[in-house]
């Protein structure tokens, strides 16, 4: 075969440290246009983002060259600086080790942009925990509930 072709979706879901809330309606817009850019300086194709105060949804187009982990990695890694830079937070901000990451194919990707888009009604109806936990059982992903989050109950 001469050349390579792919389509590689993924959804990545990750939250502020200790899921505080932090992430506020005023700068949440600018923190996603943020996020947009950098994913876009990686050559990679975001979809669609959307979230909570203590959540973020992502839905990403990958190239098969792209490290996933090394690109959430700076993600995570620059959307930090920028937030406590601008001093958006009266403590230090920061997102949570790990991540969740779920793979999709071309059939779904209106389906979950629509669905990321949809956070905040999503989430009048169903907590963070049962989602995220329903993603991991509907991928069958081994887990331990204990080493999930650093959990600060949030309803």
């Amino acid at each position: 075969m001469a050349d390579s072709y792919t389509k590689l979706y993924i959804q990545l879901v990750f939250t502020v440290k200790r899921r505080e809330c932090l992430i506020h309606a005023d700068w949440e817009n600018e923190l996603y246009k943020y996020i947009t850019g950098i994913i876009k300086l990686k050559d990679q194709s975001l979809i669609a983002i959307n979230g909570m105060p203590d959540h973020t949804h992502m839905f990403i187009r990958i190239k098969p060259t792209c490290a996933l982990s090394d690109l959430v990695r700076e993600v995570k890694k620059a959307s930090t600086n920028w937030v406590n830079d601008n001093k958006f937070t009266q403590s230090a901000f920061s997102w949570q080790n790990g991540f969740g990451a779920f793979s999709y194919n071309e059939r779904q990707v209106d389906m979950i942009t629509n669905y990321i888009k949809g956070q905040k009604a999503h989430h009048a109806k169903k907590k963070f925990k049962d989602e995220y936990i329903g993603l991991l059982k509907e991928f069958k992903i081994d887990y331990k509930e204990e080493y999930l989050f650093d959990w600060i109950e949030v309803e």
